[in-house]
């Protein structure tokens, strides 16, 4: 009789498991250390230690196309009795126009006339929203805070819509944090003219000396009822 064999291959040894190496550790860490440092550095310098704001300069032809806007609205742009004194004359609103526009630059231009406030508030306009950055700075007394300037960042909606303006808080943040909403009264995303507008008071006389508002990107118009 022919001896049998077993002819079944044999397994192969599996794998080593292959792991990180000491030195790839001590390289994850390290770039951990360096991603937190530098997330970190980035949050206090933007957020809770932030540099003034850089005011808003604007060329010859610009400041005076809004003093022609500013003088239309009746203020002052030349130091006050430059033009000579002022002459009696009949009130009249024939030709008078009752738009107002300003562009993002000529807002935050005329900050620029306040040294301080220039540097602690900027104002963006894009499509249908106003938002604002505040750098606030805190007494040395305030809790936590004391001494230190934080920047407050704001979102409001401006549009016009069914005949009316409409205006929402789209939110308040504090150092990059949003503020929850039941700590802004739970105005926030409240269409505050509708809300607000049906009782006597600023709203609603808001509401009905407005005729149309618009915001565009870098574009601000408004104008006014008779």
């Amino acid at each position: 009789m022919s001896e049998i064999t077993d002819d079944k291959p044999t397994s192969a040894p599996p794998p080593a498991k292959k792991g990180f190496s000491g030195l790839h550790v001590f390289g994850i860490v390290l770039l951990t250390i360096v991603a937190t440092a530098g997330i970190g550095y980035w949050w206090l310098s933007h957020y809770v230690f932030p540099d003034n704001f850089e005011p808003v300069t604007l060329n010859a032809s610009e400041q005076n196309s809004l003093n022609s806007k500013l003088n239309t609205l009746g203020i002052d742009t030349q130091g006050g009795g430059s033009a000579g004194p002022l002459k009696p004359e009949p009130y009249s609103e024939e030709g008078a126009s009752r738009e107002v526009r300003f562009s993002e630059r000529e807002l935050n231009g005329m900050l620029a006339n306040n040294t301080d406030l220039a540097q602690r508030l900027a104002v963006d306009l894009s499509d249908d929203l106003l938002s604002a950055v505040l750098l606030v700075p805190f007494e040395k007394g305030f809790p936590v805070l004391g001494g230190r300037t934080v920047r407050v960042n704001a979102g409001v909606e401006l549009s016009f819509a069914n005949g009316r303006p409409l205006v929402k808080l789209k939110g308040v943040s504090l150092m990059g944090v949003p503020i929850p909403n039941a700590w802004l009264g739970n105005l926030k995303n409240v269409d505050l003219v509708n809300e607000f507008g049906a009782s006597p008071g600023f709203w609603q006389s808001f509401a009905a000396g407005v005729d149309y508002i618009q915001v565009q990107d870098g574009r601000l118009l408004v104008r006014l009822k008779e």
